[in-house]
């Protein structure tokens, strides 16, 4: 039995095909600078060239290196860009150039660089993600130490803390990473010869950075570094090809984050965690708790901060809600099988925190089936003072508000036991407490609570004025009371901060609720655009605008409260932020120098636009949550309002195509018939015009002559319903009689009766109607035709015109087969049609009374039909058109 081929993996797959037609990066990785990164490069770059390969160098800094700037020549060169800086002109790379160039290699130096502001992105590594997408090969420099995940680890090492960094996905995308590599004494060596530095700044360096154990150290994480690289190319090709390997296998890690200063070095240790264990998958999470105030905006900075982090590094981030932070933490663990989860320990500051249990202990008592990895905080930074929790820092007017409330309490007190007998005077202290915890919450309440227990000891138990207590029975209910303040306190207190936090939440609820209905209720993408931007403005407390496409760019659409006003950057920074998919502007990494932060408001198929905040003027405390659930409710309603368009566009082609359709169909039928008689008898009369005799000479060019007229009809009654279908038509209204109207569209028609003949019903006196006379001539001619077409010889047409108390009625009756009552709705479509006409010659193409519809609305009228009128036979057409109001005289 032949073993079954092994399948490969979908996600590998996937990942591969989604690098066709990206360009190939590889990087030249070093532990230190010296060690001949650059020199390596540009050696394997003029080898390329021999080869054949169009090579060309982007920037390589060459640092006076004599014998890297000899191996630049021979290789073309870039010209660099000119960007002028505080009063200087620095040269940067030219991106622009460089991809207009396109060469099949391009070497770029530094990939950790920093750009000069002003440039499109802010890092060197994000030029080159651009040059990879346009399908250009890139070599580049990297030193580990710039590596985002080892900036903590490096610092200690070294105690020089990196300050250009590049982010480990950037790495982890190369598709080859080659190590140039020393040992440290030949990098010490070099340092002294001075190939590294010049002499003054190699030999502090020697004494610093380039020590032999830093350099040591150094050198076993970019080995390391490396090797993880190797092994998840490994890992990838095996997938591909669907064989089985030592893959990781069961590692999930749960770092949990919060507003301070450790969350940065949080997210990078979980970071090294996963790198560890073959790049497991991590989650970088915060617990909200509902029973806490909201925390300050240093807090939030640095949370968003730190989750933005995460997400550049390769994390997934998700935020709980939870009243228990153990237990929501743990909880989560288990039901996503966490088998990692990373915390931190900070140093114990204040009073508050030496009382405070932490989450490290916590989780450590509790946490089964999962290793807990501890953080402590780093010794530079315990210098620096913990900020204020929002309760203290923003509550001294709760504790002041405490002190005056319980004085208040006191003086009440003092006159009660003054003139009172037998007065709990406990009772007055706990209302004051109760009341302080409502009013200004948690800490407040604890406050007013301590302050009465010792005001009630002071001025009420014996000795008095002492905090000395006399008896036993006074100690117990002196205890008694400050338990039950306390505890009252609290309970006020966590029930005040709850109600604010609940409050918080149903507002941020009703405003998306309300913004939901806005934005659903919009009808059109100007409306969605206009509703989007007034919600965006009113969340952020700042301008917000609305960039709409317009063919293959990008434009301003709308906005709140004003139309935006864009620079030449904020508009490169909105085009980016269109064709990438991607955040752009003020506080990103892409064009961060424009003055608006730029948000793509992608749909669910489609990319709908682009949203514009401005960043200066944000209040503070927004929630980029709540502003990203806009923006997504954004782009759904602009997409639904494009699907919206594009379907009526859609319904409208679909009625030109079946209009087209019929127009085909008769031409080919009702067109065809009188020009084969116009030809047929030209024809004859050409080649047998003088052997004729005159009667039928006459006969032919009478049929000539009448069945031009009917392809006039026909042409004319095409051209009627192209102005109806296009909106052309624009009838003028004017004062007039209707049987003038009637006796010229009955004389038009005349010749066309035959045998038949029209029966009159006009009275003496009509009033006037306004109307345009060649417009309802023409439909009333429509009618007549019909009738005359469908009415049997010898029949009567009757023709008449009477009044209602608001209306001129005109009635056209005939008496032909009539109209199925199931068909009179129909009757007025373009190309319905009946039975075959009495007279074939004369049957029509089906336009004439979606004409005669037509035109009659066109003037405000109305058109019905009503069949059968006696016998079971017989049509009568009426028009109803409002009388002309006269002034009074």
């Amino acid at each position: 039995m032949s073993e079954e081929r092994p399948r490969p993996d979908p996600e590998a797959l996937l990942a591969a095909v989604g690098k066709t037609g990206r360009g190939r990066l590889k990087v030249f990785l070093g532990m230190a600078p010296g060690v001949g990164k650059t020199f390596e490069m540009l050696s394997q770059a003029r080898r390329r060239r021999a080869d054949g390969t169009d090579v060309a160098v982007g920037v390589v800094e060459a640092h006076g290196r004599r014998d890297t700037e000899a191996l630049c020549e021979g290789l073309e060169v870039l010209s660099r860009r000119p960007i002028a800086y505080r009063g200087r002109t620095l040269l940067e790379f030219d991106l622009d150039a460089a991809l207009a160039r396109r060469p099949e290699l391009l070497l770029v130096d530094e990939f950790a660089h920093s750009n000069v502001p002003g440039s499109r992105h802010p890092k060197r590594w994000q030029d080159v993600e651009e040059l990879l997408d346009a399908g250009i090969d890139v070599w580049t420099t990297l030193n580990v130490q710039h590596l985002e995940s080892l900036v903590d680890v490096v610092w200690k090492i070294t105690g020089v803390r990196q300050r250009e960094t590049v982010p480990d996905s950037a790495l982890e995308r190369a598709d080859e990473i080659e190590v140039v590599d020393v040992t440290p004494a030949t990098l010490r060596e070099r340092l002294a010869e001075g190939k590294v530095y010049v002499p003054e700044t190699a030999r502090l360096a020697a004494e610093r950075f380039f020590k032999a154990e830093t350099l040591n150290a150094l050198r076993e994480l970019a080995l390391r570094r490396t090797a993880q690289a190797v092994d998840d190319q490994l890992v990838a090709a095996l997938r591909q090809r669907g064989l089985e390997g030592p893959w990781a296998a069961g590692e999930r890690i749960l770092v949990l984050v919060g507003g301070d200063p450790m969350a940065g070095a949080l997210v990078r240790a979980g970071r090294r965690l996963s790198d560890m264990m073959m790049d497991a998958p991590w989650t970088v999470a915060h617990v909200e708790r509902p029973n806490r105030p909201p925390p300050d905006s240093l807090s939030t900075q640095r949370l968003a901060e730190a989750l933005k982090l995460a997400e550049q590094l390769g994390a997934s981030t998700l935020v709980l809600n939870g009243d228990d932070l153990v237990a929501t933490v743990l909880d989560h663990a288990r039901r996503n099988n966490i088998t990692q989860i990373v915390v931190g320990k900070s140093a114990r500051r204040g009073l508050r925190d030496r009382f405070r249990r932490q989450l490290a202990p916590a989780l450590l008592e509790r946490a089964t089936g999962a290793a807990l990895h501890i953080v402590t905080e780093e010794p530079h930074r315990s210098a620096a003072p913990a900020p204020a929790s929002p309760a203290l820092r923003g509550g001294w007017l709760g504790h002041l508000a405490a002190a005056l409330g319980i004085a208040a309490a006191t003086g009440v007190a003092w006159v009660a036991d003054t003139y009172a007998d037998n007065v709990n005077l406990a009772l007055i202290y706990l209302l004051v407490v109760l009341a302080i915890g409502l009013r200004f919450g948690l800490w407040a309440a604890v406050s007013a609570a301590g302050i009465a227990a010792f005001s009630y000891n002071f001025f009420f138990l014996d000795p008095r004025y002492t905090v000395y207590i006399g008896s036993g029975s006074d100690v117990f209910t002196f205890t008694v009371f400050f338990l039950v303040a306390l505890a009252a306190g609290w309970l006020t207190g966590r029930v005040r901060d709850q109600a604010a936090a609940t409050s918080r939440r149903a507002a941020a609820v009703t405003a998306l609720l309300a913004a939901s209905r806005r934005l659903s209720a919009a009808p059109e993408r100007d409306a969605a655009a206009a509703a989007l931007a007034e919600q965006l403005a009113a969340a952020t407390g700042g301008r917000a605008a609305v960039l709409l496409p317009n063919g293959a760019e990008i434009a301003p659409a709308v906005g709140s409260p004003e139309a935006a006003a864009f620079t030449t950057g904020d508009m490169a920074a909105a085009r980016w932020a269109w064709e990438r998919g991607e955040t752009a502007g003020a506080g990103t990494g892409t064009l961060p120098n424009a003055g608006w932060t730029f948000h793509p408001l992608q749909g669910l198929k489609t990319r709908a636009g682009v949203a514009a905040v401005e960043p200066e003027h944000r209040r503070a405390g927004t929630d980029p949550r709540f502003v990203q659930a806009l923006l997504d409710q954004g782009a759904v309603a602009l997409e639904r309002a494009e699907l919206a368009a594009s379907a009526a566009d859609a319904e409208a082609l679909r009625r030109t195509d079946r209009l087209r359709s019929a127009l085909l169909n008769s031409i080919s039928h009702d067109l065809r018939t009188p020009l084969s008689t116009v030809l047929g008898s030209a024809t004859t009369l050409i080649e047998y015009g003088p052997s004729l005799t005159e009667p039928v000479r006459r006969d032919l060019l009478d049929s000539i002559a009448e069945e031009a007229e009917r392809l006039d009809r026909y042409v004319g009654d095409l051209l009627d319903m192209t102005k109806l279908e296009g909106g052309a038509l624009a009838p003028r209204a004017e004062p007039l009689d209707a049987r003038d109207v009637l006796r010229a569209a009955m004389g038009r028609v005349a010749r066309r009766l035959g045998a038949r003949r029209f029966e009159r019903d006009f009275p003496a006196a009509l009033s006037l109607v306004r109307a345009d006379a060649a417009l309802l001539e023409q439909a009333i001619v429509n009618i007549l035709e019909n009738a005359i077409a469908y009415s049997p010889d010898e029949t009567p047409i009757e023709v008449a015109a009477y009044e209602d108390a608001g209306n001129v009625v005109i009635s056209i009756e005939d008496e032909g087969p009539g109209i199925p009552t199931a068909e009179l709705e129909r009757v007025f479509e373009k190309f319905r049609r009946m039975e075959e006409a009495t007279d074939r010659n004369k049957k029509g193409a089906g336009l004439g009374l979606a004409i005669a519809k037509g035109f009659v609305e066109a003037m405000g009228g109305r058109i019905a039909a009503a069949s059968p009128i006696h016998a079971g036979r017989g049509t009568r057409v009426l028009i109803s058109l409002k009388k002309e109001r006269r002034l009074p005289s």
